[in-house]
């Protein structure tokens, strides 16, 4: 199974979060929507699920 990425980098914020969160689809969505509503202050919803979701890449492996 291919592992997947979400990158805070590739969303402004007052932060300048640079976490990146990688592992199974779902696991990455969990992470992530936690991670958002505890440090960037969102509230944990399907819409916010799909976001996250919808910006995964696949993780890039070096051979």
């Amino acid at each position: 199974m291919t592992r997947k990425v979400a990158d805070c980098r590739k969303f402004p914020s007052e932060m300048d979060c640079s976490l990146t969160i990688s592992g199974e689809e779902e696991e990455v969505v969990r992470a992530a929507a936690e991670h958002a509503v505890s440090v960037h202050g969102h509230t944990d919803s399907l819409d916010l699920r799909a976001q996250i979701r919808e910006s995964l890449e696949d993780e890039k492996v070096s051979a």
